[in-house]
């Protein structure tokens, strides 16, 4: 099975205005480059190569919170058709969470910490970090390489998939094969098992948690709709939900994450590892 999307960059209004400042989120240059995506099903697999080029309006790249401009990728990602759950959960680290249906990755972490020293263990979050990341209105913004990617909810796909179904729509798919689902604007949407810890840090940056650092939030059973991965299981099987609130994108997975989701070392390319038995630099068969 065969699917291939070939889209210009420009696109209409914004899908969803938000409460942020984005005021230098304007539209990229009409037709820049074109957005490609191919998705095809071989074997027990999914397949998916990607340009790397969104199909909406982003953010204007450079900006001041993010020098970096869009450049296209080779992105080739392989799921499983029919994941299993291991019965437990394991940390995304390492590992770029998933890929959304226009082929641009869902990836939550950034490169940011307390005093610019990743040992420290206080990562700053994108969205609560309180620091000017230069995310646009879809959540997202540029890496040095270039790669446009995903810190939360991309509003600026709605328009352009199917969301008959009401409050929900299918946004792609996570490295271990399971759907990712994301609210369709103004819909009902659920909402996550985490919040702020009370109390304050016991090292680093000292003081009350706020939010600003990914171990300021712990994870409450039952005190949202989702579980510690941002999931549930539903008659038709397990997904994993893109929330509003911490952790916004999954950080763990409930499945086995493919290996062609394995983040390259800072010398290497980022996320291109080509899945067994693909040459580096050679798409999967189909259109693309």
């Amino acid at each position: 099975m065969i699917f291939s999307f070939v889209v210009l960059s420009a696109a209409p209004a914004w899908a969803h205005g938000g409460s942020h400042d984005h005021s230098y989120a304007r539209p990229i240059p009409a037709a820049v480059e074109q957005a490609r995506v191919n998705i095809i099903e071989q074997g027990h697999y999914r397949l998916m190569s990607s340009n790397g080029i969104p199909n909406h309006e982003t953010g204007q790249f450079p900006n001041r919170g993010n020098p970096n401009a869009i450049r296209a990728q080779d992105y080739q990602y392989r799921m499983k058709l029919r994941p299993v759950k291991t019965g437990r959960s394991d940390l995304a680290r390492g590992f770029v969470f998933g890929v959304a249906l226009n082929g641009i990755p869902f990836d939550p972490g950034t490169a940011e910490f307390y005093n610019n020293d990743p040992r420290s263990g206080w990562n700053i979050e994108a969205i609560t970090g309180g620091i000017n990341l230069g995310l646009d209105n879809s959540n997202a913004h540029v890496q040095p390489d270039g790669s446009y990617h995903y810190h939360g909810i991309p509003w600026g796909i709605v328009s352009y998939f199917d969301h008959e179904h009401g409050d929900m729509m299918m946004a792609g798919y996570a490295a271990d094969g399971f759907p990712v689902y994301m609210p369709v604007d103004g819909g009902k949407g659920f909402h996550s098992s985490y919040r702020v810890k009370s109390g304050t840090r016991p090292s680093g940056p000292g003081g009350a948690y706020d939010g600003t650092y990914t171990a300021d939030w712990e994870y409450v059973s039952g005190l949202g709709d989702l579980d510690e991965c941002n999931g549930m299981d539903t008659p038709k099987g397990y997904v994993y939900i893109l929330t509003e609130q911490f952790p916004f994108i999954p950080r763990c997975f409930m499945g086995t994450p493919d290996d062609s989701f394995k983040k390259a070392p800072p010398s290497g390319p980022r996320g291109q590892r080509p899945p067994p038995g693909m040459r580096p630099g050679h798409r999967p068969p189909g259109p693309f």
